[in-house]
This record gives structure tokens, sequence and C-alpha cells, in this order.
């Protein structure tokens, strides 16, 4: 099987249309200092002490941005499930369904690789949320999901894809590519990452043939 190169998705991949990343703030480098530290130690082994320790601030400082580790957990699961909503953007966009899903993909690889220990943690520790919080994450990733489905109902109804059933293919689609959070290292090559991701979901999962 030939790799699914850009070009052969309709020249193809629709660009990601993200917004604009904001300026990083205090809060986010807690966020990223804690998301390192429970991917290291456990989120049941960690302390606000010491995870303002690991921001490198007082005790007393970390309880202006947040009351509690929970609510510094779930900002980490905000950031993977709030945040790619605007990868979204990309299904809204100009091109068919494979164009539109492959542009959907390389967005969330890179977001996927970019945010890759603050993904790991979110999906490891999601339990240790509380019911409120867990059940806006878990909305938020459903609706993610959803978006995937239509895409890929649109494309089987086009013919461009095979998809007995929407729904699987769209958990199936999911969970290939989250499953990178377990293994990805600061030194592998993301770009070769998304065109193999891109491979993977578009001819391996739904099936697609590009023309020749």
């Amino acid at each position: 099987m030939e790799p699914l190169r850009a070009d052969d998705a309709a020249d193809t991949a629709a660009k990601p249309m993200v917004a604009e990343e904001r300026p990083r703030s205090r809060r986010d480098e807690i966020v990223e200092a804690a998301a390192r530290y429970f991917a290291e130690h456990g989120y049941a082994n960690a302390g606000m002490r010491d995870i303002a320790e690991a921001v490198g601030m007082r005790g007393a400082s970390l309880y202006n941005h947040f009351h509690s580790k929970e609510e510094i957990l779930y900002a980490i699961a905000l950031r993977m499930t709030e945040d790619p909503q605007q990868d979204l953007l990309v299904l809204d966009g100009e091109g068919g369904p494979v164009q539109r899903l492959t542009g959907l993909v390389e967005a969330h690889i890179r977001r996927l690789a970019r945010y890759r220990v603050e993904h790991l943690v979110a999906l490891r520790e999601l339990s240790a949320l509380t019911p409120e919080h867990r059940r806006v994450v878990t909305d938020y990733r459903k609706y993610y999901q959803r978006r995937i489905r239509d895409v890929i109902e649109a494309g089987a109804r086009m013919g461009v894809f095979e998809a007995r059933d929407a729904h699987r293919s769209a958990i199936a689609v999911l969970d290939l590519m989250n499953g990178i959070s377990w293994w990805l290292r600061d030194e592998h090559d993301v770009d070769q990452l998304v065109s193999d991701y891109v491979d993977f979901t578009i001819r391996g999962v739904l099936h697609h043939q590009a023309d020749s």
C-alpha cells in the first residue's frame, strides 16, 4: 500500500484552520509543570506543595491560581478537550470528506505532539476528576467524536469511504490517533507522524483509494 500523500487527498489535505494561540500565562506554566509532575509521579502522589515546587513558586501563591490539584487536573483535561474544538473548523471548510478529515487528522496529531504530556495525563487520570468536571470533559470528547462520525458518514454516502458503522469507525480513528500519547517522544518526526497517520486513518481504517 502506497502512503497517502497530501496531494492524493485532493490536492489535498485541507489546511487546519485553527485559531491563533493565546499568549502563555502563569496559569499555563502551572498547568504544564503539573502535567509533567503527574506524568512522572502520578496524580495520586502529588500535593499542591509538590506542584508549587515544580513551578518554582510558593505554595500560597499557587492558591491564587488554583484551589486544588483536581482543579489543575481539570485545566489539563480542558486543554486537551475544549481547546481542540477549534480544530473542528477544518470540517466546515472547503473540500470533500477526504480533504476535510485529512486536515483534522493533521491538526489532531500536531496538537497531540505539542501537548503530549498533558494529553497522556488527561487520558490516564480522567477518573480522578469530580463527576461534574468529568461530565464536561466527556461531553467535549463525545462532540468531537460525533463530528468525525458525521464526516465519515458523508464520505460513505459519496462512496469515498468504506464504513459499515460510522460511529465505530469514528471511535477507531480517535483511538488510533490518541494511542500515540503512550509512546510519543520529543525526538519523533511530527511531519512523518502526520503522513503516517493520515495514511492509517484515511486508507487503513476507512479504505479510501486515492485516484492514480
